[in-house]
């Protein structure tokens, strides 16, 4: 596969089938993804990778505080900002649309089920955990994001799929209880590892066209 089929394929699956991915292809995909850009090559990411038990405890927990009503843990950083702008706001009522496309605007229980799937990773066997140090600023943030892109390209290279979420961070005090991270560790992002489910709908998100983001000068 090449880099512009890696690219191509790449989506945020939410429906995995649950085959287990071998320890030694995500550790081939870690190594080779730690060439990911770094501003001064301070590589200011830190990953936890689960499977296995420690991950069926963590979907446990997580799902336990769900079914409890629980809104998650104070919140460490802001994933939207509260007034988005157009066109971002389009973008993401269009994609929020497109996700939850055959479940009515009023099914509160049916939209809450669809959410809370994100935190038994969509039945996918292996999950990450991207954490920060509290120090870092935008840029490192930034490098972050590159690196978890080239993690996800390698993965399709591999075969496997992936699903990056934000959505981690809000029950974060229960991911720390599995993982353990330092305290001057912050959780950026989960992301959900393994083989799409070929019988389940996947939404791929349409994006904008090229000529409301680029411009050619020269």
């Amino acid at each position: 596969m090449d880099v512009y089929e890696a690219v191509a394929t790449r989506r945020a699956v939410r429906a995995f089938d649950g085959t287990p991915v071998p320890h030694e292809v995500l550790a081939r995909v870690l190594r080779a993804a730690s060439r990911a850009p770094s501003g001064g090559n301070l590589q200011p990411w830190h990953v936890y990778v689960v499977t296995g038990e420690p991950l069926a405890q963590l979907k446990k927990r997580t799902a336990e505080r769900v079914a409890a009503g629980d809104p998650g843990d104070e919140r460490e950083y802001t994933m939207y900002p509260p007034d988005l702008p157009s066109p971002y706001r389009e973008r993401r009522s269009a994609a929020a649309a497109q996700r939850y496309r055959g479940i009515a605007r009023d099914d509160a229980a049916a939209r809450q089920a669809a959410v809370a799937r994100n935190w038994d990773c969509f039945g996918a066997p292996a999950a990450l955990f991207c954490y920060l140090d509290r120090t870092m600023g935008a840029a490192q943030w930034a490098d972050a994001g590159m690196y978890l892109q080239t993690v996800m390209l390698l993965l399709r290279a591999e075969g496997l799929d992936s699903c990056p979420q934000m959505a981690w961070s809000v029950y974060r005090t229960t991911v720390a209880e599995v993982v353990s991270p330092p305290e001057r560790l912050i959780l950026f992002c989960g992301m959900s590892i393994g083989y799409a489910d070929p019988a389940a709908s996947q939404e791929r998100i349409e994006r904008a066209p090229m000529a409301e983001t680029v411009t050619f000068l020269g």
